[in-house]
């Protein structure tokens, strides 16, 4: 007989198990060992039909080919720019992947992004040397101006984005704010001095909070109550 042990979004700990029997599948960050299946990290339980899965609640953000990441330009080459990417590893970003439009040879690079500067861009390769390659050329990539930046634990990133979107789409309605999550855990506000402060203290919340059921509607009712004050 298969039985599910632990709950959905239940907080598990390394080796503790998650279901018995043959009818429940291994997942992201869980694995079987005879007919029982254990968690793998810290983190909060999901399942998925079958599959059981853990959503980890701390370790540092590993680069992945497709992800949206925000970025600081630390070095420019001949070539281009090498950005801090909030992991051990550092990125490269070539020029023909700076801009859709033609850039001179002898072009000063500093003058399209300089050190310091942040961006939003895309991790288009992952080497198994962890060499990382990023693009600026997609809809949605650019040079960040204002606003201010909230670094969180990259393994949040899923809450404070929602369901499809819904998290981050009540915060940015709440507080007019432009937001823009990275992959790698740094997030990017932009709205009225006010706003963005009830945005940050917004996203530390759920990052604080996020093992807790319920917490968009939490989330609701604190940002009306902080809105209108």
């Amino acid at each position: 007989m298969s039985n599910i042990l632990k709950k959905e979004r239940e907080v598990v700990i390394p080796g503790e198990c998650l279901a018995e029997g043959m009818d429940y599948l291994p997942g992201d960050n869980t694995y079987r060992e005879g007919e029982k299946i254990f968690s793998k990290v810290l983190g909060l339980v999901g399942v998925a039909g079958r599959v059981m899965k853990i959503t980890p609640l701390s370790g540092p953000y590993l680069p992945r080919t497709g992800d949206k990441i925000i970025a600081k330009v630390f070095d420019i080459t001949m070539s281009g720019w090498r950005f801090q990417t909030n992991t051990a590893y550092s990125a490269m970003m070539n020029v023909k992947d700076a801009s859709s439009r033609f850039i001179k040879r002898d072009e000063d690079l500093s003058q399209i992004l300089s050190i310091g500067d942040y961006a939003v861009v895309k991790i288009t390769k992952v080497t198994s040397q962890n060499l990382i390659d990023l693009t600026m050329k997609e809809p949605g990539m650019h040079k960040i101006s204002g606003g201010r930046l909230v670094k969180i634990n990259s393994q949040k990133v899923p809450r404070i984005i929602g369901k499809q979107g819904s998290m981050i789409s009540l915060i940015k309605e709440k507080t007019g704010c432009n937001i823009t999550v990275g992959q790698n855990g740094i997030v990017w506000i932009k709205g009225e001095a006010d706003k963005e402060l009830l945005a940050e203290k917004a996203v530390k919340m759920i990052q604080e909070r996020s093992h807790e059921a319920g917490l968009t509607d939490k989330m609701e009712k604190f940002l009306s109550g902080g809105a209108s004050q």
